[in-house]
């Protein structure tokens, strides 16, 4: 069974910094690329970070300079460095990983972490 752990999160003060850790185990067969969403309190699910099979990355504007996604592929981990942190960027943090097949006769589905809390404070 896939499965997801996010870790790293916490409380940071503004202009603080904070690297969250995303685990993927289980049996994998292929995989169209793993994401950061967060969702503040109140607000929709928010796509910040993605990163394709090939290491193509995306960003959402919120973001754009301050963070970034990465991966180690040997440890089956995307890690999302978070730098110059503001109070608005205060959410629970998500990880997902988009369109995965353990057998390759499966229909690709997406999975989620439990989330991780991160909090900014002034």
């Amino acid at each position: 069974q896939v499965q997801l752990v996010e870790s790293g999160g916490g409380l940071v003060q503004a202009g603080g910094s904070l690297r969250l850790s995303c685990v993927l185990s289980g049996r994998i067969s292929s995989i169209n690329g793993m994401a950061w969403y967060r969702q503040a309190p109140g607000k929709q699910r928010e796509l910040i970070a993605g990163i394709t099979s090939d290491g193509n990355t995306n960003y959402a504007d919120s973001v754009k300079g301050r963070f970034t996604i990465s991966r180690d592929n040997a440890k089956n981990t995307v890690y999302l460095q978070m730098n110059s942190l503001k109070p608005d960027d205060t959410a629970v943090y998500y990880c997902n990983a988009d369109r995965v097949r353990s057998w390759i006769w499966e229909t690709p589905r997406d999975y989620w972490g439990q989330g991780t809390q991160v909090t900014v404070s002034s």
